[in-house]
């Protein structure tokens, strides 16, 4: 069993660690038992509402990217990872999730006064 993390962070740290494998099986569950899901985070919302800010914000160089891990890594893991060593944190999301969105700052950038 996997588990799957979107994650969001810009020039000042991470912002957002949403586990999305917990939302489809509350989700799951919540519909085997007939409850009304109409409240219930949607995780494409969640996506692009990350995705809005981010574009809003390009002064912050966002980045957003899923990834799959152990079912043992939990969200507080993640945040604790990016806490203690956010630069190599970053690279290890880049090398080993899935890019959803990134307005990464480069030295190459042609800056526009």
């Amino acid at each position: 069993m996997s588990n799957t993390f979107v994650l969001s962070w810009d020039c000042l740290g991470l912002e957002a660690c949403v586990n999305v494998t917990d939302i489809d099986k509350r989700k799951m569950w919540s519909t085997l038992k007939d409850e009304d899901t109409s409240r219930d985070p949607n995780i494409g919302h969640i996506v692009s509402m990350l995705t809005l800010r981010a574009r809003y914000n390009g002064q912050r160089h966002y980045e957003i990217y899923a990834i799959d891990t152990v079912e043992e890594i939990t969200e507080k893991d993640l945040r604790q990872m990016f806490e203690q060593d956010p630069q190599g944190s970053s690279d290890l999301i880049r090398q080993r999730g899935r890019q959803l969105y990134s307005d990464r700052y480069s030295e190459n950038q042609i800056k526009i006064r």
